[in-house]
């Protein structure tokens, strides 16, 4: 299929377009209905009437943007008009909602007058809480932001300005870093005097570039005093005295050259008589300037920036807009000043010079991603980026006194960030924290891994944890190296063949196993050499660390087997059981048994609801119990149906407060209505949080399935049931996995009573 073919197909499949409006609020009943509209409505609008700000609390405003359009600039198509520019305004819509979680109406205006831009968007002001001005061209777009500036108490914001400036000014001050030159000493030509060359030249101003440095051309040559042909006052702020009259005079000894004009402005002749270390930010779109290949094949010296995605160095604005609104939505602020676009280019710089996680270089393919001239800008899907600008902007806006609604505790601000990138985060900022308030001593069986290595650096510098690494301490400390990561002391590192301690576990080991084939010098073999996992377990044993978590390099069993063989169960319990939590955008469940206990009998049914019960109350979580089956509450007969049956009343012996029943089907576990309607009977009166599976095979098929077609995030999995606390990762994990992973283990080394030994 051409690429023509696929985004037509693209906008035209299912649901026209790219965007629909979702209803917040249940409107399923009478009541509902009487209160969404006529007469419940009135009471909110009232209170408005009273105290216009209440609109903020009662209705949408405060979360919605309107993404503005006449149509006169769109991408790289020119003035298409703005019925054609309709498409592009609902994808920005898209782009706030999934980097920010802001609501977009796309309005596209039919009219090329400015003034009938202003005057329709002022009427506008009591519907959103901002204005993102797009795709309209210069210099009309200058004049129209201007006047609504002045007029409007929301922010307004035209992105193709100051989306573009934000970014580019971002990468500028991280490749000036890595060239070694001073901000206030370069000389820059810009090619282009449109909306985003001018903003571009204004904002870097504004970050130490002097004006007398800076070369503006257009189509008809380079913008000096005097010069009449194509002016207009925006081009006139940055006409210089000079003799030069061509883009390519100006470029001769320039240290930054920015592109924002078309494709092959920039010939490889310019490239060569550009200063030592040239920077080049060649941004026009679809195509460059000019491409990295061409510029480095004229010197080896240059560092080059594109607003391509296949290229490295991507100038894209959607590391900008959304996050900028977010955090001017968050405090009311009356506008965006330059303080708060400062804020975002210092916020993003920064981003870029911290180490990248996993899961971006893993929607790259796997590139590894470092500071550096192919690495100066985050990446669009870097989830920090929500956590760094927005609490930027927010913090610039209190500080230049134009925030209505300022941010008292900004910790808990970006806590409420995280949560809107899904409810998985949430939960695990919540589990998290509760792991700093008193960390505990985690082994890593597999410390010599580069994952585990980066993992062992977040939770030294986020304080969750205390890691013990097993392996060579000459190549771990090696590794480190090459990893640029100082761990201050904050880890100790193990070798198992060095140990002082490795005779009195090989003992240990023997003793526990003597009677299970295992021979003295066998055990001496496990502990020095064979297998880190067993020593790991041993020192969680014998009290030397509180939790192990490992598995990164090894299967399920081969990692189960030794906690099973050392550490063993809880005393009175039949089984280890396996846990998952699932996580979707309203809420999560806690699946169990999905990993460990293949055809449970009744007892080992209970066990696993209580267990994974009190997994649910570490978390905070209040645990409503369905037992799972193919039968609702006696509807069939059959012997797997009556062990479920008999595991509920089991559960109700022990642990009477526990809300708890069953045998019932999946959708009766999860749907109220049908609880209600159908089984009023039920101790459960609203869905449950917590499925336990009738047997392995129906567990770990349901939560594969939720995680790949539910679009559902699991954590996991949760070993349950042993005297010391032990947990697995997954092959494939990324760094952040594992840290989530180790705080679930130090929660639960936490909650590790005397009744586990």
């Amino acid at each position: 299929m051409s690429k023509k073919s696929a985004a037509l197909e693209y906008h035209s499949t299912g649901r026209k377009g790219k965007i629909e409006v979702i209803a917040t609020k249940p409107c399923q009943t009478a009541q509902d209905l009487s209160l969404a509209y006529s007469p419940g409505v009135a009471e909110p609008c009232l209170a408005i009437e009273q105290t216009p700000e209440d609109a903020y609390q009662y209705t949408a405003k405060g979360n919605l943007v309107a993404v503005v359009s006449n149509g006169t600039a769109v991408l790289g198509l020119g003035n298409i008009g703005a019925l054609a520019g309709k498409p592009v305004m609902e994808g920005k819509g898209v782009l706030f909602k999934r980097f920010a979680d802001v609501d977009v109406f796309d309005i596209e205006l039919n009219s090329e007058n400015p003034d009938d831009i202003i005057r329709a968007v002022q009427l506008l002001e009591p519907t959103f809480g901002g204005i993102n001005l797009e795709d309209i061209k210069a210099p009309e777009c200058f004049y129209i932001e201007e006047e609504l500036k002045k007029t409007m108490n929301i922010p307004v914001f035209h992105d193709d300005q100051h989306g573009t400036a934000i970014i580019s000014a971002a990468g500028l001050i991280n490749a000036l870093t890595l060239v070694d030159k001073k901000i206030e000493e370069v000389r820059l030509v810009v090619n282009g005097a449109g909306a985003a060359a001018i903003a571009c030249a204004n904002l870097v101003v504004s970050l130490g570039v002097k004006r007398e440095n800076i070369i503006m051309c257009d189509t008809k040559g380079v913008i000096y005093k005097g010069r009449t042909e194509g002016m207009n006052k925006y081009k006139e702020r940055f006409a210089v005295e000079t003799p030069m009259r061509t883009l390519e005079e100006a470029a001769v000894g320039a240290d930054v050259l920015f592109g924002l004009s078309s494709k092959g402005a920039f010939t490889p002749e310019m490239v060569r008589t550009m200063a030592a270390n040239p920077i080049i930010f060649a941004m026009a779109n679809p195509d460059p300037e000019i491409t990295p290949e061409e510029a480095r094949k004229v010197r080896g010296d240059v560092l080059i920036a594109t607003g391509r995605s296949d290229y490295p160095n991507q100038i894209n604005n959607v590391l900008g807009f959304p996050f900028i609104f977010r955090g001017a939505l968050d405090v009311r602020a009356t506008t965006i000043n330059e303080e708060m676009k400062k804020a975002a280019v210092f916020a993003l710089a920064e981003l870029a010079r911290e180490e990248c996680p996993d899961s971006v270089c893993r929607a790259y393919g796997n590139v590894k991603f470092s500071f550096g001239r192919d690495y100066i800008i985050p990446k669009p899907f870097d989830p920090r980026a929500l956590m760094r600008v927005a609490p930027a902007i927010a913090k610039a806006a209190m500080d230049s006194r134009v925030a209505r609604q300022p941010i008292a505790d900004m910790d808990k601000y970006v806590e409420m960030l995280e949560s809107l990138q899904g409810k998985a985060k949430e939960t695990l900022r919540m589990i998290i924290n509760k792991a700093k308030c008193e960390p505990k001593s985690i082994v890593f069986p597999e410390g010599e891994n580069e994952k585990i290595l980066r993992a062992a650096q977040v939770l030294v510098e986020q304080g969750i944890a205390r890691p013990i690494l097993l392996g060579n301490e000459k190549k771990i400390r090696c590794t480190l190296q090459e990893l640029g990561i100082d761990l201050n002391g904050g880890v100790t590192i193990i070798d198992p063949a060095h140990s002082e301690k490795v005779d009195a576990y090989a003992e240990e080991l023997y003793r526990l196993r003597q009677r299970k084939g295992l021979t003295r010098s066998e055990s001496q073999r496990l502990m020095a050499r064979k297998s880190r996992t067993h020593f790991g377990c041993m020192m969680v044993r014998q009290g030397d660390a509180d939790t192990l978590l490992a598995g990164i390099d090894a299967n399920y069993a081969e990692t189960i087997r030794p906690a099973l063989q050392v550490i063993g169960k809880q005393e009175g319990l039949s089984s280890v059981h396996g846990l998952y939590i699932m996580v979707f955008k309203k809420g999560l469940y806690f699946l169990a048994d999905t990993t460990v206990c293949i055809d449970p009998n009744a007892q080992e049914l209970a066990e696993t609801a209580i267990l994974t019960a009190e997994m649910a109350r570490m978390l905070e979580v209040e645990p409503s119990i369905a037992m799972l089956s193919m039968s609702n509450f006696g509807s069939v007969r059959h012997p797997q149906a009556d062990k479920v049956r008999s595991a509920v009343e089991l559960v109700k012996q022990k642990k009477p407060d526990l809300i708890i029943d069953g045998e019932m089907q999946a959708d009766t576990a999860v749907v109220t209505e049908i609880l209600q309607s159908s089984f009023p009977f039920s101790s459960l009166k609203k869905a449950a949080n917590i499925l336990v599976f009738p047997e392995l095979t129906s567990g770990n098929i349901a939560y594969k399935l939720l995680q790949k077609l539910g679009e559902a995030e699991a954590i996991g999995p949760i070993l349950m049931g042993m005297k010391k606390p032990v947990h697995i990762l997954q092959r494939g994990d990324d760094v952040m996995d594992i840290v989530n992973m180790a705080a679930i283990a130090v929660v639960d080394a936490q909650n590790c009573n005397q009744s586990r030994g």
